[in-house]
């Protein structure tokens, strides 16, 4: 990574999507972006745009629709988040974000290690952490939707030298202003960028939200669509973790530094509090 560079353009698309095949939406929206903004370096979907939700949805990668992804990626020359889809391997389905460079290859897939359960019912959950350097700008992150109710997925991917986490979600239900919140303390926490892309239309409530490493509110989109382009400071985010969140807080430095053990963390480790809570279902 060239720690002298700055900046970087991203496009987040808020799109108005429904519970259908939209690979060709898709693919004219990502073309009309980069054109209309070609000083855009990446562009990132929210979850599942392609089908929406269903696992009936789900194919083997790499899939026809991930190649058309990949064609466009290299046609324009940038990089691209394409949401994610449904991965089938074998008899198990998982939740997964391709990222695609401008050469138009996959250079990982991230598997959602946090279905949202017990709703997302039939979808697996992944074991590994995803980050990728882009290069002469810095290193980012992958995570989807749920995992960022739990601070150690964020962590895990800053303590992994992420400075941007790109965050595809598909969020219906009343829960969105509480999401918002857990954004904005993700990125004052982890002194990083989260770019947290939201669907609109069908498969969501939009209010998309971009937050800095400072907890500063970028960009906080409506309800409809919305095309929201924008750059990332990578030295800000430097620049914050050396000297602490407005010269104060270094909450990174501060957890690389401590002696604690975390009981939650112990081999084995059993919560009596936890344990009680009785079986992860729907409400009755």
């Amino acid at each position: 990574m060239n720690n002298n560079s700055k900046h970087f353009g991203i496009a987040a698309l808020q799109l108005k999507l429904a519970e259908t095949d939209n690979l060709e939406l898709l693919l004219e929206r990502i073309q009309g972006t980069k054109l209309r903004f070609p000083w855009i370096g990446m562009i990132v979907l929210s979850e599942l745009a392609l089908r929406g939700v269903g696992t009936q949805h789900a194919r083997e990668l790499p899939s026809a629709e991930e190649e058309a992804f990949c064609r466009t990626a290299r046609e324009l020359g940038i990089w691209l988040v394409p949401g994610s889809m449904y991965e089938k391997c074998g008899s198990t389905v998982f939740n997964t974000t391709p990222v695609i460079s401008p050469q138009g290859e996959v250079v990982g897939r991230y598997r959602k290690i946090y279905p949202f359960l017990p709703y997302e019912k039939g979808v697996a959950s992944g074991d590994e952490f995803l980050v990728f350097d882009i290069p002469e700008v810095g290193r980012f992150g992958i995570s989807i939707c749920y995992d960022i109710w739990f601070p150690e997925t964020t962590r895990a991917l800053t303590w992994l030298g992420a400075e941007v986490i790109i965050h595809p979600t598909k969020t219906d239900t009343i829960d969105r202003r509480d999401e918002l919140a857990i954004v904005r303390a993700s990125a004052v926490t982890n002194q990083c960028y989260v770019v947290d892309v939201n669907s609109a239309g069908t498969q969501g409530v939009g209010r998309s939200i971009i937050a800095g490493p400072e907890g500063e509110v970028l960009h906080e989109a409506s309800v409809g669509e919305e095309i929201i382009a924008f750059e990332v400071d990578l030295e800000k985010v430097r620049r914050v973790r050396e000297r602490g969140m407005k010269g104060l807080g270094q909450p990174l430095k501060s957890f690389r530094d401590t002696q604690v053990r975390y009981p939650q963390y112990e081999p084995g480790a059993v919560s009596e509090a936890y344990g009680s809570l009785g079986p992860l279902k729907v409400p009755d």
